[in-house]
């Protein structure tokens, strides 16, 4: 065996045994750089990442003869929703992708929801821009991405509804009882400003402002604790408040005119 191939050998055995013989911390923090850089890869490979949802919008077909499809678009909030759960035997279709910012959807938009035929489409979009999941981006320019995403929607005859941004917070604790921080990606002074664009845009251009930031704000303007694990992902405490939500304004959504 060449010298090289050796080395090699010896490298990745004496990794492993490193990497077993590690504390938990340890391997937890090794897991969550593989994570990321695997993150990252995919997303050089397919930016908006059309592969998470192609197979499944080639199999769901069109809408059935008065079929209110309704699609979530989204990030993880969406993503890990269970719309199935929250509202049952509803044609609702989740199409949330963990991570995801603003241009990313807006990349995304045709094939995951102009494609499907909907009703109506519910756009949850803006904290992972805020946090700057794919780079430093204004908030005219997650405005504007926003923007676009309806007008698509509206020129197809989808109608909208866009929510706000929820509130974070810094109340929660990880496993190691540890502060979790979200206030420092996802300043709130940013998000109330995005939220009250979100809120004037719609009223201008006859959309549904689908406000989940009031009911699930606490007194000092953070994400309530009990509603959210870590700050950021509503919990199902957090979805059972949601769900009411939205469902009101997408039957606020369907009695517009197209």
């Amino acid at each position: 065996m060449a010298r090289s191939a050796t080395l090699a050998l010896i490298f990745y055995f004496t990794s492993v045994a490193a990497f077993s013989q590690a504390p938990p911390i340890a391997r937890l923090d090794a897991s969550a750089e593989k994570q990321r850089a695997d993150r990252l890869q995919a997303r050089l490979n397919d930016f908006p990442n059309f592969a998470r949802y192609r197979e499944a919008n080639a199999a769901i077909g069109p809408p059935a003869q008065n079929e209110q499809r309704v699609v979530f678009i989204g990030d993880s909030i969406t993503d890990s929703w269970k719309l199935d759960k929250y509202f049952p035997a509803k044609p609702y279709v989740n199409r949330g992708i963990s991570g995801q910012t603003t241009s990313q959807m807006l990349i995304r938009f045709r094939p995951d929801v102009i494609d499907l035929k909907p009703r109506v489409v519910v756009i949850l979009a803006g904290t992972n821009d805020i946090a700057g999941n794919t780079g430093p981006i204004s908030l005219e320019a997650i405005e504007g991405n926003i923007l676009s995403m309806a007008e698509l929607a509206a020129v197809n005859g989808i109608r909208v509804v866009i929510a706000s941004v929820l509130p974070v917070s810094d109340h929660n604790r990880n496993a190691a009882g540890a502060q979790i921080v979200q206030t420092v990606r996802r300043p709130p002074e940013k998000i109330l400003t995005l939220n009250k664009w979100i809120r004037e845009f719609c009223e201008r251009r006859g959309h549904v402002y689908l406000d989940y930031f009031s009911p699930t704000v606490d007194k000092d303007g953070f994400l309530r604790p009990n509603i959210a694990n870590d700050g950021l992902h509503p919990n199902d405490k957090g979805y059972e408040i949601m769900a009411p939500l939205a469902e009101k304004a997408i039957t606020e959504a369907l009695k517009k005119k197209r």
